[in-house]
């Protein structure tokens, strides 16, 4: 059955290239619509999502799913092979949790094998503008490589996805599709999961969710809760806050900046929201993590 809807999944591909990095390449709060996969073959530096950091060493694979918040860290030098796709389903489901974290695993000889072939089959999919996501990230360039999907011959094409289903069933171990008998969140309610962890610094309503999803506010609210657990209110500012945890954990921006950058109206209902949901001020909570860090 799994098999089965593997196979119902497409991927349209964005980029993939390999590239020399150095200390340059220090991007905080990154957050993409697309899966990204790097393999490692010299160097090191760090990926982190909410959860943890994983070291980017040599002989590893790992794997940024949508949507994850994440940063990207090499302190001197770092080269890879990286391929950055999106995912597409005729039934809506996604092979990926609702929630879904990085992952790290050994690599095999065949996966550079794959990067070499996928890069020398699909040219010109490099990232030459800047290694920014913010400068990359645009939708006139999604569509300007969606172009060059749609030129791509068939064989071109089978040969693509059977490459990236190559790289994917890599991080199968780990458990990083869902498992057999697990709730399946519908695709509308994942799409407004989705679009809350992309834009937590909008003016997010249940109303504007609701009528996104085309369902009434009542209706939408209730499917929400029963396929997620919370209410969307409560999701928002569960999200909110995870993201203000991170940024405190891994920036020097402001208490104001990140209230702002997490959607809050002002300082004051991002402290007190911050202390009723982690039962700290956000000032304490930053001490606590800074006394770890020196432990």
């Amino acid at each position: 059955m799994l098999i089965r809807r593997v196979l119902r999944h497409t991927f349209s591909l964005l980029n993939v290239d390999y590239v020399k990095l150095n200390s340059k390449w220090n991007y905080r709060n990154v957050i993409s619509p697309y899966h990204r996969i790097y393999y490692i073959d010299e160097g090191e530096g760090e990926l982190s999502d909410a959860e943890k950091t994983l070291k980017l060493e040599a002989g590893y694979l790992y794997i940024i799913p949508s949507y994850t918040l994440c940063d990207l860290v090499c302190p001197n030098y770092l080269s890879q092979y990286f391929v950055q796709f999106f995912e597409e389903s005729l039934e809506g489901e996604s092979l990926f949790p609702a929630n879904p974290s990085i992952l790290k695993v050994k690599a095999d000889e065949v996966d550079a094998i794959n990067f070499r072939r996928l890069i020398a089959i699909n040219p010109g999919r490099g990232i030459n503008r800047s290694d920014n996501p913010q400068v990359y990230e645009k939708n006139i360039y999604y569509n300007e490589y969606q172009q060059l999907n749609n030129q791509q011959n068939f064989a071109v094409f089978l040969e693509t996805q059977g490459i990236l289903l190559q790289f994917l069933s890599r991080f199968t171990l780990p458990g990083i599709f869902q498992k057999k008998g697990q709730h399946i969140v519908p695709e509308k309610i994942l799409e407004s999961m989705r679009f809350v962890m992309a834009n937590l610094h909008l003016p997010l309503t249940v109303k504007f969710l609701a009528e996104k999803a085309n369902h009434n506010s009542e209706y939408f609210s209730r499917i929400f809760e029963e396929h997620t657990g919370t209410r969307p209110l409560a999701y928002i500012t569960e999200k909110r806050i995870e993201r203000a945890q991170h940024m405190i954990g891994s920036s020097r921006l402001s208490y104001a900046a990140i209230a702002e950058l997490t959607g809050f109206k002002s300082l004051s209902n991002f402290s007190r929201t911050f202390k009723k949901v982690t039962g700290l001020s956000p000032s304490t909570y930053k001490q606590r993590i800074s006394n770890s860090y020196s432990e």
